[in-house]
């Protein structure tokens, strides 16, 4: 992977890709201030040192019958490197699933689920996850309503202070 030094064009470029993967690359630098065929030679070298890693669409769950959000922590019986990766590897294989993390303090994973109803969920939970190999305690915690999403990371392009939203 190529290294880029990033500086506050690059910054800009990363910010305005994660507000919109879709723009066009002539509108992309017109935001950034540089002229089109420069701002496509830095978004590639961009993607190319893995500072941008793909272009997703955000996907309106409740059309596609996505009703529930439920946050859950897991807890193993044992911790051995493998039975940690173990668990991993089999979170990855439900598409229910949609994010995990491995944590430290009470519980070793936490574990973003959706599911079409209730139903659907407790069906997921008693007959996959909590019967799978090694877990030994499951805690839920379910998602009234998404009070805010916003992908990705703050951006700084100047003085160490984060992008300010605009109005």
């Amino acid at each position: 992977m190529k290294h880029v030094k990033l500086d506050r064009i690059d910054l800009r470029i990363l910010r305005e890709l994660q507000k919109d993967g879709r723009i066009t690359n002539v509108d992309l630098a017109k935001l950034v201030g540089i002229s089109a065929p420069p701002c496509l030679r830095r978004v590639r070298a961009l993607e190319e040192a893995g500072y941008i890693r793909g272009y997703h669409a955000d996907v309106a769950s409740e059309k596609l019958g996505y009703g529930i959000t439920v946050f859950t922590q897991v807890s193993l019986a044992n911790h051995a490197e493998s039975d940690l990766l173990a668990f991993a590897k089999l979170a990855e294989s439900w598409p229910q699933i949609r994010e995990c993390y491995m944590m430290t303090g009470d519980a070793d994973f936490m574990i973003k689920i959706v599911a079409e109803d209730w139903e659907g969920f407790q069906r997921f939970l008693t007959t996959q996850l909590a019967a799978a190999p090694n877990v030994s305690h499951v805690k839920s915690a379910p998602a009234v309503r998404r009070t805010k999403y916003e992908p990705g990371v703050p951006i700084d392009d100047k003085n160490g202070t984060p992008p300010k939203k605009e109005e």
